[in-house]
């Protein structure tokens, strides 16, 4: 057996309907399209979003809140990272983004206050939240923030 004689099984394969082909393959004049129509033309079909003129969902339903361009956005960690990482010392965005624990590489970087913290750091981070200075600081570390 080689592979150029091989064959399909028996009705495996069907013939496509060849439509606009003539009144004797029973897909002829109209092609199954009816007669005039938007849907009958070349190209004329709708979006499914359409909505037949009626004001379309996406403008009938009110706006919900603000999100201020301004904003900053920040890849946030949580002190819990930071103890299973098990760095030490000095710890800046390079070391964390080197080790893994910040995945982002333009974000500045924000410390949040969930989970415990045992280790001394000195931390040098974009910002960080009151409690988790708090927490640091107990634990005898200290934070720098930069830029």
């Amino acid at each position: 057996m080689k592979l150029n004689e091989l064959k399909s099984a028996k009705g495996a394969r069907k013939t496509k309907r060849r439509i606009g082909r003539g009144h004797g393959s029973g897909r002829g004049k109209t092609s199954g399209k009816g007669h005039k129509g938007q849907k009958s033309r070349s190209g004329g079909s709708v979006p499914p979003w359409f909505e037949g003129g009626q004001m379309p969902l996406a403008r009938r339903v009110p706006m919900r809140g603000f999100k201020p361009p301004s904003q900053k956005k920040y890849e946030v960690i949580n002190l819990r990272d930071l103890e299973r990482s098990g760095l030490e010392g000095t710890v800046t965005v390079e070391v964390l983004r080197a080790s893994g624990v910040v995945t982002s590489s333009r974000k500045p970087v924000k410390v949040l206050a969930v989970g415990e913290i045992t280790r001394s750091m000195d931390l040098r981070i974009h910002a960080i939240s009151a409690k988790a200075r708090e927490k640091l600081e107990a634990a005898g570390g200290t934070v720098e923030l930069i830029k």
